[in-house]
């Protein structure tokens, strides 16, 4: 499924179904999502899928199994974080410019009834920015932008012993049933959680603290295990015991064994928990990193937005550059498509040797089955003809 954005003012944007066997537009209709859907999120059953519209500032809902809309629910502000934990029709936004009466910051994370649509809850977190779940879909773990270095903390949430229609247990700092403030971290912005562990990403520098590094945080004790230092962390992908690891650091960002006109590159650092060490590092587009997804046959795709773009995909003469990387993970080589702008959306399938990619609007096929030694082998072998701007793209199916 695609999220279509539109500018036009005689329609709207919408969704639409993709046949990812054969890359063409699906027979069944587009489903309704507002004027600009993007951001998507979807259970881990695949079973339910919510779009973020921009214009209105509404999460969409939909049973992708009897492909069709389920309810809508209005936000307080704008999002670039949503989660569904489970396979009910309930899922959770990380809204930073949400307003909480009485109150002078802003921030929450909003607790959606996708079924029936509404905000079940607003649960209060200062600068909100974004919302994970833990592996059971009971907790939550939510980041704060901007936290000073006496507050740099990670929050986690307990949403279903929350109280509407406003909970504000986070804000007395003390541990409760709903609200636990976990301290130690720098800039945190984001984490991958795998069984009763979680991998904090610390952003350091970039994101205006002091060392960028990856907190491994024990969810039954809420206590930070180790910290392993990273290049850069903004971004994460974890594979088996290994974490690829990406950001752009404030120095050392040099663009070194790259043939570019960029004089600023980002870096993934591949990061082996076993020995809780950094294997291998690797020069990649710069800007803010916060999209991965690795192909079935080993190809890592690393998506940013606001890097370097150089030249015109469109009217190529020279480099053209935008904020897609792809390693192989198998050879470690590193390649950048000749395409341009950020990188919106990324989805791998398990049966076929591709990669969908929403890049500057427009979906790309890649053809993963190359050996990536020549950046030619990496040209999207073609681009799925949607009208409108494709905010993101998700399989609602496995296959």
């Amino acid at each position: 499924m695609a999220s279509q954005g539109v500018s036009a003012t005689t329609t709207f944007g919408s969704l639409i179904f993709v046949n990812g066997k054969n890359d063409t537009l699906a027979p069944v209709g587009p489903l309704t999502a507002g004027i600009s859907p993007g951001l998507m999120a979807i259970s881990p059953s695949r079973n339910v899928l919510i779009a973020f519209d921009a214009g209105t500032n509404s999460v969409y809902a939909v049973d992708t199994v009897k492909e069709s809309n389920l309810g809508t629910t209005h936000l307080q502000g704008p999002t670039t974080s949503m989660v569904v934990p489970t396979a009910s029709a309930l899922g959770y936004a990380a809204v930073p410019g949400a307003t909480v009466q009485g109150y002078s910051f802003t921030g929450a994370v909003d607790a959606m009834n996708l079924l029936a649509g509404g905000i079940i809850t607003t649960i209060a977190v200062p600068t909100a920015q974004t919302v994970i779940s833990d592996s059971t879909g009971v907790s939550l773990l939510a980041f704060s932008s901007n936290s000073n270095t006496a507050n740099n903390y990670v929050t986690l949430l307990h949403p279903g012993l929350a109280l509407p229609p406003v909970d504000t247990s986070c804000l007395s700092g003390q541990a409760n049933s709903v609200c636990t403030r976990i301290p130690g971290f720098d800039q945190p912005v984001y984490g991958i959680v795998s069984g009763s562990t979680a991998y904090i990403l610390n952003c350091g520098p970039q994101c205006g603290g002091t060392q960028a590094s990856v907190a491994i945080l024990d969810l039954g004790s809420l206590t930070i295990t180790a910290t392993i230092p990273v290049d850069a962390a903004t971004w994460a992908l974890l594979s088996g015991s290994t974490l690829y690891v990406a950001g752009t650091p404030a120095t050392n960002n040099d663009c070194t064994g790259q043939t570019t006109a960029a004089t600023v590159c980002g870096r993934l650092d591949v990061v082996d928990l076993g020995s809780q060490t950094v294997t291998n590092t690797y020069v990649i587009t710069n800007g803010y990193h916060d999209r991965m997804d690795m192909s079935v046959n080993g190809q890592l795709f690393i998506g940013s937005h606001g890097c370097t773009s150089i030249g015109n995909v469109n009217f190529p003469s020279g480099e053209v550059r935008g904020c897609l990387s792809i390693l192989n993970t198998n050879t470690g080589t590193v390649i950048v498509p000749p395409d341009n702008g950020d990188v919106t959306g990324l989805q791998s399938f398990t049966e076929r040797e591709i990669e969908y990619v929403a890049q500057d609007g427009v979906l790309r096929v890649y053809d993963t089955s190359k050996d990536i030694l020549l950046i030619d082998d990496f040209v999207p072998q073609g681009t799925i003809n949607i009208v409108g701007d494709v905010g993101d793209i998700k399989a609602i199916d496995f296959f």
